[in-house]
């Protein structure tokens, strides 16, 4: 028997593309939406109205880099 109290799951294996999510064309969560506008006012971008959550997740990831925010 192998005891995995100690073992700790690897944090990458969570991370899926957004290409990939099953609910990725739904719409953005509010959470999504409100940090996307805050990075785009500090990056002085204009985001469409009709972003998905998937593209919304793209977006972030642009803008924080972007912005230096984030990762």
């Amino acid at each position: 028997m192998t005891d995995r109290s100690n073992e700790q799951a690897d944090p990458r294996g969570a991370i899926k593309d957004p290409d990939e999510w099953v609910t990725g064309d739904e719409p953005p969560t509010a959470a999504q939406e409100s940090y996307l506008r805050t990075l785009a006012r500090e990056a002085d971008e204009h985001l469409p109205d009709d972003l998905t959550k998937a593209e919304a997740s793209k977006r972030i990831d642009e803008l924080q880099a972007e912005t230096g925010r984030g990762r």
